[in-house]
């Protein structure tokens, strides 16, 4: 991690362009930094979405995440809200996993290898 003298150089506004990135020091209407951060997550994917019933740090609730979902972000918002609803449940999307609340690994597979991704439940 940068130091804070690091953190507090970069330029977040100009006059001449209005808000800059932090990150790559462009105007934000003109940033890729989100681009080329999906384009990295999507390339650490080997093709295969894993769902998995996870409760640990929620208080006994259970909770299916998919992941590995070979998606852009936008379509990923997309199917989760897709998801969400034919489960009839609430959930998030998290850095690239995509939370249902309840236990509905079963129900996911089908609708998941019905688009056409290759599916595994993962753990236990």
């Amino acid at each position: 991690m940068a130091s804070l003298s690091d953190q507090l150089k970069g330029l977040v506004y100009s006059t001449e362009k209005g808000d800059l990135c932090p990150g790559c020091g462009e105007p934000v209407a003109e940033c890729c930094c989100a681009q080329l951060e999906d384009e990295a997550r999507l390339s650490k994917l080997d093709g295969i979405v894993r769902i998995r019933r996870e409760t640990a740090g929620r208080k006994g609730k259970g909770v299916t995440t998919i992941s590995g979902v070979p998606l852009p972000d936008a379509q990923l918002k997309q199917l989760t809200a897709r998801l969400k609803k034919s489960c009839g449940t609430g959930g998030a999307l998290k850095a690239g996993v995509i939370e249902i609340q309840g236990d509905h690994r079963d129900k996911l597979k089908q609708l998941l290898e019905n688009e056409g991704f290759t599916v595994k439940l993962a753990g236990g």
